[in-house]
């Protein structure tokens, strides 16, 4: 695994870049104004696909799905308590990030970040399976573009989305 210890995300800047996003546009983190959500997710798979090999023993691999569709669940909720935007990020190239997001009826984009910019820019954690580089699960609640709340690690991606509603209640988030 490589990348930061994640409590040094908490106080930085989003790097200004431009990520592709699953609804055809282009998303830089560090423009956008107000409360900005991002889950980082290793990978998600065809619901036909079998498993990366080993992928079960890899400790915070299983759970993409589950996260990604709490955090669906969630979205209106996440919006009401004062977030501007919601993304999902992997280093999947968009025209799979897409297959994931209709199916899965996201009602906000996932980003890739297929060529590690962010990652690289922020020093993510990381590990590598199959010959792919994927992200550590973590969430970020960035506030005018600077990281102010991180969770690291997520040992229950169904939960994460209820732990984030958590902090943007909290006073740390209040207008």
């Amino acid at each position: 695994m490589t990348g930061t210890s994640a409590p040094d995300l908490v106080g930085r800047p989003l790097p200004a870049l431009s990520l592709a996003a699953t609804d055809g546009g282009t998303v830089d983190l560090s423009a956008l104004a107000g409360v900005v959500v991002v889950y980082a997710y290793p990978r998600t798979s065809p619901p036909d696909a079998p498993p990366l090999p080993g992928w079960d023993v890899i400790p915070g691999a299983r759970g993409c799905t589950p996260q990604s569709c709490a955090f669906r669940d969630h979205h209106a909720e996440l919006r009401a308590a004062g977030a501007s935007h919601v993304f999902g990020l992997s280093t999947q190239e968009t025209a799979y990030q897409r297959e994931a997001a209709e199916r899965l009826h996201l009602p906000f984009p996932l980003l890739s970040d297929a060529g590690l910019r962010l990652a690289d820019a922020l020093d993510l954690p990381r590990f590598s399976a199959s010959g792919m580089v994927l992200l550590t699960r973590l969430t970020m609640i960035a506030r005018d573009g600077v990281i102010r709340r991180l969770f690291y690690p997520v040992s229950d991606p169904a939960g994460n989305s209820g732990d984030v509603l958590a902090a943007l209640r909290s006073d740390l988030f209040a207008e």
